[in-house]
């Protein structure tokens, strides 16, 4: 293959910032790479995103253990990307593991596809992976909408609706006013698509949007605590879903195969978009899936590691 498949050749590790947002509300961020959240109640902790692995998640309890005592009792999935959920096993503390009934579902059916995949693309991200047990069943799911109370601190967990994934659920402290997107939002990063609903993002960020938070806290990249770099954060992704997605329809409407529009979304979103982290990586997923979805397959199709490797030949090889 002409250019290196995935994220296999970024191996160089990134700095970490560890900020509180509010009172006991933190953001784990690293130059791009997935971020985590800490909420700490009056009597226990909650985790928002488990990394992806044990040993990456034993990082971020040393984090927690850094600003408090109390133990971890929940831990949120944002959706069910092996990124963001395998580490479960490295929580010291017994946890209750929360996510929608869309995400559930969502591993019964292909999280074992998903975590051969994102293992093979992102070797870097999953530090330790021979520690990971298996798959992370939540022991806890809601649908809809479902309030965690931490004592006296509320945390509104809600499944946004469809967007990165069909589960995708955000964190939402009303009282501080701080968000917790997960992939939703990105910031200097570009959103991963292989598994997205273009025509129904755009309406989630609405939503995002329409709670008016103080702080938001993107699926990558740094914490945004301005009006201004949060109203970057949705316009960006926004532009991104819009523009890419325009180029998809036009080209299956033009009769155009996959490699033609893939070349030409390259050659357009590059000089805007080509600066944010892994767009080389994720551009052959994402211009997969816009094409699915402008072809009208509804529901994403699995991503294998071997499909990985085939659409990647068909269209860098």
């Amino acid at each position: 293959m002409s250019k290196g498949f995935a994220s296999q050749g970024d191996l160089a590790e990134k700095q970490e910032t560890f900020s509180e947002l509010a009172p006991g509300v933190y953001a784990l961020t690293a130059e791009g790479d997935p971020n985590s959240g800490i909420v700490v109640g009056d009597d226990s902790v909650l985790v928002i995103d488990a990394r992806a692995t044990p040993r990456m998640a034993g990082d971020l309890v040393r984090r927690v253990r850094a600003v408090t005592d109390k133990p971890i009792r929940h831990v949120l999935l944002t959706h069910y990307h092996a990124v963001r959920v395998l580490g479960v096993a490295g929580y010291p503390d017994r946890v209750n593991v929360i996510a929608s009934d869309v995400a559930r579902a969502m591993i019964v059916e292909r999280g074992q596809q998903d975590m051969d995949s994102e293992i093979q693309r992102f070797p870097r991200l999953f530090r330790g992976r021979e520690e990971i047990p298996g798959l992370t069943w939540p022991t806890l799911t809601f649908h809809g909408e479902m309030t965690l109370w931490l004592g006296s601190r509320e945390v509104r967990i809600i499944h946004a609706g469809r967007g990165h994934t069909a589960g995708d659920t955000i964190a939402w402290l009303p009282k501080e006013k701080v968000l917790f997107s997960g992939d939703l939002v990105e910031y200097g990063a570009t959103p991963y698509c292989g598994d997205a609903h273009f025509q129904d993002w755009p309406a989630t960020l609405d939503r995002l949007e329409a709670l008016g938070p103080a702080a938001l806290v993107p699926g990558r990249g740094e914490a945004l605590t301005t009006p201004d770099r949060i109203r970057e954060g949705l316009e960006g992704t926004r532009a991104f879903l819009r523009d890419l997605y325009a180029i998809a329809r036009e080209g299956v409407a033009a009769g155009q195969d996959l490699k033609t529009v893939y070349t030409r979304a390259m050659t357009e979103m590059r000089p805007k978009y080509g600066h944010w982290v892994i767009f080389e990586h994720c551009m052959p997923f994402d211009v997969s899936r816009a094409y699915d979805e402008a072809k009208g397959i509804d529901t994403p199709r699995i991503w294998t590691a071997e499909r990985d490797i085939e659409m990647w030949r068909a269209l860098e090889g």
